[in-house]
């Protein structure tokens, strides 16, 4: 086990490695293996990268990102060109339906309206508009058409959890819900198979919601 003025380092280091990261100017506390994270960005796909960065560092097992996007001049635009650049981008995604989603912007902050399929649909909408010039944030409202949820849909997660990491999978407690929602629970040795196991549930058919409550340890 690492101490928290190791992990400290580990988080800093990886940073500094990362090109799409602004190391120096973010601030990085760790208390028993939760890392804070705090600062200004210029950008806001800055912030997925800070979260990616989190997910190859061992030891984490959670993280909390207290962060807020300035954005330079240089990457600041009108919320009718955000729209439209966030509408144009929609567009270029061949798996989602035209005009499934609507798009508002509010001083650089973008509301995602509308309903989809699939989760991954949502997720890649969500991350297609992120990466915008001149976007501060995002919200995803998002939902997801009503598909018949399996009788046996803990089993396939399981199956499914245990084809991608047998060894996390043990450790891991399904519970389902007739409306589609999933909570898990247990633990799992590190913050990048939290998400892995996270992620598989989500493409499962007939789930809506998950619940994380794995622990990393």
């Amino acid at each position: 086990m690492k101490t928290d003025a190791e992990l400290k380092k580990d988080v800093e280091d990886e940073l500094d490695w990362d090109p799409a990261v602004n190391a120096t100017a973010l601030g990085v506390a760790v208390k028993d293996g939760v890392v804070t994270i705090s600062g200004h960005l210029q950008t806001y796909p800055e912030k997925w990268a800070i979260q990616k960065a989190m997910r190859r560092v061992a030891g984490v097992k959670a993280v909390a990102l207290e962060l807020d996007v300035r954005l330079s001049p240089d990457h600041r635009r009108s919320d009718t060109d955000i729209a439209q650049a966030a509408e144009a981008a929609l567009e270029q995604l061949s798996s989602i339906p035209g005009n499934a989603v609507r798009v508002m912007v509010d001083k650089g902050w973008v509301t995602l309206q509308g309903e989809l399929e699939w989760d991954y649909q949502r997720r890649l909408v969500e991350k297609s508009v992120s990466h915008l010039r001149g976007v501060v944030g995002v919200s995803d409202d998002i939902t997801l058409k009503h598909r018949p949820q399996p009788p046996d849909l803990a089993e396939r997660i399981r199956k499914a959890l245990v084809r991608r990491a047998e060894r996390e999978a043990r450790h891991i407690d399904i519970q389902t819900s007739g409306n589609g929602s999933v909570t898990l629970s247990g633990s799992v040795h590190s913050w990048a198979e939290r998400s892995a196991a996270e992620g598989t549930v989500r493409s499962a058919p007939g789930v809506h919601w998950v619940t994380n409550q794995l622990k990393v340890g």
